[in-house]
């Protein structure tokens, strides 16, 4: 299938770039930490306009099976809203904080399965949701055939465009000297889907919000902040110097602190499709 083999050499050409200017150690549990606690949200709060877009398609009564659930920022609020949740998650990182937000919040009709998709064991529910998560998936037939299976009623992708992995794409270039290559988003996706013979429909969800974080405070903390964002070594000083000498560019002072001006904006689109199963 040569939608799928151009998704797979996508996939293979960013990793490629991230193993030789930014490797990660191995077994490196990437989405824990401090990422975790980022993408933990309160599953009470107002839903946005992409939150609520995909709980128009959630009964009482369903089972939701949330692939790379993460912290639960999709699936605690769709808790409160089915009869169960069940979160597929292969960082141990994300399962802590998703249980903890949970206990937190007094939400008991969810459960976390440790494991990529692709690993875990066969599981049935109504729906089947992935959000934000095939831009890392390089399997992406058996990835979306499995989700099929998976799903009694219909299946949700929710993604962005450009991805988020990319949304710094201009302080990538100005740390490493050379553009950041982009994961798969839908113009890459779609077709893949369409070669499966699947017909989704596709709505525009308007903007993607980035995470919210507590803006820094001081030159310094707003530098490390950059580097972060583009996983660069803090003590790497060719990197910081460069930071630094575009700072202006790369940040505007505002009485909260220093806001990011590197940030691309992204449209968040949803698709889905019944499977009749």
């Amino acid at each position: 299938m040569i939608a799928a083999e151009m998704y797979a050499a996508a996939i293979d050409a960013r990793a490629a770039q991230d193993a030789r200017l930014r490797p990660m150690p191995p077994g490196h549990d990437y989405w824990g930490g401090e990422m975790a606690r980022r993408f933990r949200l309160d599953p009470r709060r107002t839903l946005d306009p992409a939150l609520a877009a995909i709980a128009e398609y959630v009964e009482a009564d369903d089972v939701v099976i949330d692939v790379g659930g993460g912290a639960g920022r999709v699936g605690l609020p769709l808790a409160l809203r089915c009869r169960e949740v069940i979160n597929v998650e292969p960082s141990p990182g994300m399962c802590r904080q998703f249980q903890e937000s949970a206990a937190e919040a007094g939400i008991e009709n969810v459960r976390c399965v440790q494991s990529d998709w692709l690993s875990a064991p066969e599981i049935v529910g109504d729906i089947a949701i992935a959000a934000h998560v095939t831009y890392f998936v390089r399997e992406i037939v058996p990835f979306v055939e499995k989700l099929q299976r998976a799903a009694r009623r219909r299946v949700v992708i929710v993604l962005a465009s450009p991805p988020p992995p990319v949304q710094q794409a201009p302080l990538f270039e100005l740390v490493y000297g050379e553009p950041e290559l982009a994961p798969p988003d839908h113009a890459l996706l779609l077709p893949v889907l369409w070669a499966m013979d699947l017909l989704p429909d596709v709505r525009n969800l308007g903007s993607l919000v980035p995470l919210r974080q507590p803006l820094p405070q001081t030159p310094e903390a707003a530098i490390d902040q950059a580097l972060a964002a583009v996983h660069a070594d803090r003590d790497n000083a060719a990197a910081r110097e460069t930071v630094r000498r575009h700072f202006t560019r790369l940040f505007v002072e505002t009485p909260d602190g220093y806001r990011p001006a590197w940030l691309q904006p992204s449209t968040q689109l949803l698709i889905t499709w019944m499977t009749g199963t």
